[in-house]
């Protein structure tokens, strides 16, 4: 939700994106260009990602959101995403990434997967749902953040080549494909982003 009671609304112009993720950067780009705004990555501008310390993804993509504002002298939009699954208590959740991580460096969603599915499958419960928060910072320390969820089951081997991260293993409700095998423009309209940016937009975009 909104951290005020009267959300702050963006000008049309340069945004920052705070995140390194070429998928992440794929998928915001496409919702606020209809917007007037111009997506910047911090990857692009070489800035680095800040080390996430809550225990939220509010709290996480906070952090990133001001870094790259202050950093920058702009305004920034950051998404903190995860994946969660109801049979090992909501992981992994806001150490979704981290699940992933490989020990030299960079990261393995195959791996990350397989973990998942081994650590769940003797459990009957299937539920999983991703969590998206949408933090837009600005130079001077005001936020304001939003929400949103998409419920479903976990599956495993994972199916399709589209989409990122856990995407291949998450069958939302009322979906027979997962969103590793869903048309881009079908998942956007059902995503947890897609849900957290339709708040954002009606609070702080451009009218």
């Amino acid at each position: 939700m909104p951290s005020s009671a009267s959300p702050r609304r963006l000008a049309p112009g340069r945004l920052v994106l705070a995140s390194h993720n070429q998928g992440k950067l794929r998928e915001v780009a496409a919702l606020v260009t209809p917007y007037g705004m111009e997506i910047v990555s911090v990857a692009a501008l070489g800035l680095p990602e800040p080390a996430e310390t809550e225990n939220s993804f509010l709290g996480n993509a906070r952090i990133k959101a001001l870094a790259a504002s202050r950093g920058t002298g702009l305004p920034a939009l950051a998404d903190d995403s995860g994946f969660s699954v109801a049979a090992l208590g909501g992981d992994p959740g806001v150490r979704t990434a981290d699940w992933a991580e490989l020990p030299g460096g960079g990261r393995d969603y195959v791996m990350a997967m397989a973990k998942v599915a081994a650590l769940a499958a003797p459990h009957a419960d299937r539920t999983a749902w991703f969590t998206c928060a949408l933090v837009l910072a600005w130079p001077d320390g005001h936020t304001e953040g939003f929400e949103g969820k998409v419920h479903g089951t976990w599956v495993h081997p994972p199916r399709g080549t589209r989409g990122f991260g856990y995407d291949p293993m998450f069958v939302p409700e009322g979906a027979t494909e997962t969103f590793g095998e869903m048309d881009p423009v079908a998942k956007h309209a059902i995503s947890h982003r897609a849900r957290a940016f339709a708040l954002l937009a009606a609070a702080c975009l451009p009218g």
